[in-house]
């Protein structure tokens, strides 16, 4: 099979959906791999090293797809980049099913396109989870980017001149970013609170080190509330838990939020009262900025600083901050998922479920939405 790896376009994006390591891989099973000249230069892989891993480097993003099979991407490719992509190419990548406009038109050219982001959470999949690997180096990444704009020391220090207390740290979500914010702010020497809706979480977080913070819930909402994915709640439960979420946020000198419902704006945990609440010099890093936000007053790509002093970051690609290793999962990831298109099927085998699940166009017809594509996930 000949595989393509264009250079990623999207705005800000720096991360690349192979690696030398991925390709070596490729090649060794007999498939012809081209990557786009400078297609890895923003995850510091240059041109040579896809040379030396056995792929062509290809002069420009057409001369890299002309003829491919396969496409592997970081992101859903944009309106312009279409004309490039051979009629029956399979494309896999991040593509953001819920609101891309593109889909239409990608049926339309015959493309074969595998949404990442619908992998079920089953065993099977774990090698394929795009979500975790690249949330993981997210909430790392979100504790660093709090700690340069937070003005003072993260850790309890004793010195000479006296002593400083550790930051406060609240956690919105204890998902896999947030699980992954727990362990680096507590590395850091904060002290660090969660809040999740899904009381089963508990456990992971106390595991951690850090306090679970909860509301009371009825019965009926502790039963909405089990399970792998967040839900949405109950007008009178989301009223206490924006009281409890005030109170813990006034006290916290960061607040880090990772809520999202998947195919729904993210849930609003954070009102502009309760950030105006907080005291000058505070942080708070959403990470579900590109969703709309948690916190009220997130603006979507950028950084700004309340007339109180609070810093909002709301930076909508915190992967692509560590493009490096977030490519490197990510294309292991990609690398996993691929192996079913690439193994060959027996003549009267099933479609493999996995495929099926993540498939949103095909055959010039969408696939999207499915009868089960709006079941909450997050």
């Amino acid at each position: 099979m000949h595989i393509a790896i264009p250079v990623e376009r999207s705005a800000g994006e720096t991360r690349v959906a192979a690696t030398p390591e991925t390709v070596r891989k490729l090649v060794a099973q007999g498939h012809a791999v081209a990557v786009e000249n400078g297609a890895g230069a923003r995850a510091g892989i240059a041109d040579a090293d896809w040379i030396a891993a056995g792929a062509r480097v290809a002069p420009d993003r057409r001369a890299a797809l002309a003829g491919a099979d396969i496409v592997f991407k970081v992101r859903a490719p944009a309106a312009d980049e279409l004309d490039d992509y051979p009629a029956g190419a399979a494309v896999i990548g991040l593509m953001q099913p819920h609101d891309n406009t593109l889909l239409p038109a990608m049926a339309a050219r015959g493309l074969s396109v595998y949404a990442l982001e619908l992998l079920p959470r089953t065993t099977r999949a774990q090698s394929m989870d795009v979500l975790s690997s690249q949330n993981n180096v997210a909430g790392y990444r979100a504790v660093l980017t709090a700690a340069q704009y937070y003005p003072r020391f993260m850790p309890l220090m004793m010195t000479a001149a006296g002593t400083v207390k550790p930051a406060r740290v609240l956690i919105l979500g204890a998902g896999v970013a947030g699980l992954q914010a727990v362990a680096t702010a507590k590395r850091l020497g904060a002290v660090v609170e969660v809040f999740d809706v899904r009381a089963a979480t508990r456990e992971q977080v106390e595991s951690l080190g850090a306090k679970f913070v909860e509301v009371e819930m009825s019965e009926e909402e502790k039963a909405g509330s089990q399970g792998v994915y967040a839900q949405e709640m109950s007008a009178d439960y989301l009223r206490r838990q924006g009281e409890l979420i005030a109170r813990h946020a006034a006290a916290a000198d960061i607040v880090i939020s990772t809520a999202l419902i998947p195919g729904r704006p993210a849930p609003r945990l954070l009102p502009a009262a309760a950030v105006e609440a907080m005291r000058a010099g505070s942080v708070v890093v959403d990470l579900a900025a590109a969703s709309g936000g948690n916190c009220e007053l997130t603006r979507p790509g950028s950084v700004w600083v309340t007339p109180g002093g609070v810093t909002v970051v709301g930076d909508d690609n915190l992967p692509g901050r560590l493009a490096a290793d977030a490519s490197s999962l990510y294309a292991r990831n990609l690398l996993a998922f691929a192996a079913l298109l690439l193994t060959p099927a027996a003549p009267d085998a099933a479609p493999d479920p996995l495929l099926t699940a993540t498939l949103i166009a095909g055959g010039g017809e969408l696939r999207w939405p499915r009868a089960d594509a709006h079941q909450e996930k997050a």
